[in-house]
C-alpha cells in the first residue's frame, strides 16, 4: 500500500509538472469524440496526460477503444488471463489518478 502511494504521489506531481501544451494522443482523441456531457478539451487534455505517465501507448489506445465499445472493457475485466489482470492494474491506477488530478 506504501508503495502504491509513493506512486500515486509521485505520478501526481509529474502531470503538474508537464507543460500545458500537449500533443493530442489516443485517448485525448477518443474523448473529444465522445458524446460524454463532461468530455471538454481541459479535461481530455488532463486525462491524457494522467494517461501518458501512467500507461503505454498500447494501453492508451487499448482504453481509447472503450469509448467506441463500453462493454469491450467489462470483458475484458472479466477475463482470467494474467496479461488482461496486469492491464486492468495499471487501468485502475491510470482512473485513480485521473480522478485524483483532473477532477476539482
Amino acid at each position: 500500500m506504501k508503495t502504491f502511494l509513493i506512486k500515486a504521489a509521485a505520478a501526481a506531481v509529474a502531470v503538474f509538472a508537464i507543460a500545458s501544451v500537449v500533443q493530442a494522443g489516443a485517448f485525448n482523441r477518443a474523448s473529444l469524440k465522445s458524446s460524454r456531457d463532461a468530455a471538454n478539451r481541459s479535461l481530455c487534455a488532463c486525462i491524457q496526460q494522467v494517461a501518458d505517465i501512467t500507461l503505454q501507448n498500447r494501453d492508451q489506445d487499448l482504453v481509447a477503444s472503450f469509448f467506441k465499445d463500453p462493454n469491450k472493457a467489462e470483458k475484458l475485466r472479466m477475463s482470467q488471463t494474467k496479461r488482461d489482470d496486469a492491464f486492468w492494474e495499471r487501468y485502475t491506477t491510470f482512473g485513480d489518478q485521473a480522478r485524483l488530478s483532473c477532477t476539482g
